[in-house]
């Protein structure tokens, strides 16, 4: 799914690929990482990681927007596939500057059709207070994966639609994503937790801040 993503995104804002050196293919935690990050035109830092291992039982796509150029939210969305099972998570978080109408994706996240995808508890974490409501968190089999790429492109497409005010304090906008990512690394979140453990605070910290999410 994480293709028509970064279609969608090259449609509408040329990207032009970064060098992430030491970080384009890790192993960590008996998985294989490919990780690719990207300058959008326009709208901000893109970066796309993707995952397998496990004799190929686990595979985990990542994207995530930072969005310097445009007043969006900062955009995360994962897709796993494990043991039989797909989970969905697409997280907005709150790096805005100026008012925001998240109306367009919150409809498409109410449209009957994805009433079919059973919901999944995200649990609680630091950041849930600046979480958008049309976050989503999803889970099922591969029989719903269609509906899952049909809510993803639906919601994603919204999502670039939401907001054309360009960012007009660039170092404001990076200070609130720094914020959050800072956030990550001191106070914890899932997949950060596994990459400190594995390649520790100092790597971590700098695939988070100049690859990732391209906040350094």
């Amino acid at each position: 799914m994480v293709n028509s993503l970064v279609t969608l995104i090259g449609q509408k804002h040329p990207l032009t690929q970064l060098d992430c050196g030491e970080f384009a293919k890790m192993k960590v935690n008996g998985m294989n990482f490919t990780i690719r990050a990207y300058k959008a035109a326009g709208l901000g830092h893109v970066s796309v990681m993707r995952a397998s291992g496990f004799l190929g039982l686990m595979k985990m796509d990542t994207l995530i927007i930072n969005p310097t150029e445009l007043d969006l939210p900062l955009y995360s969305y994962d897709h796993i596939s494990a043991m039989g099972n797909e989970t969905l998570i697409v997280e907005l978080y709150d790096t805005l500057l100026g008012e925001y109408d998240e109306s367009r994706m919150l409809e498409v996240k109410a449209r009957k059709k994805y009433s079919a995808l059973p919901e999944r508890d995200p649990g609680e974490h630091w950041y849930d207070s600046i979480k958008l409501a049309s976050s989503i968190s999803k889970k099922g089999k591969k029989k719903h994966l269609p509906l899952m790429q049909s809510l993803t492109d639906q919601h994603f497409a919204a999502y670039l639609e939401s907001s054309h005010a360009p960012v007009t304090d660039p170092a404001a906008k990076q200070k609130k994503a720094s914020v959050y990512v800072d956030g990550l690394l001191t106070k914890g979140g899932p997949s950060t937790d596994v990459f400190k453990k594995s390649i520790g605070d100092v790597l971590t910290r700098q695939l988070f801040e100049q690859v990732l999410f391209g906040t350094k």
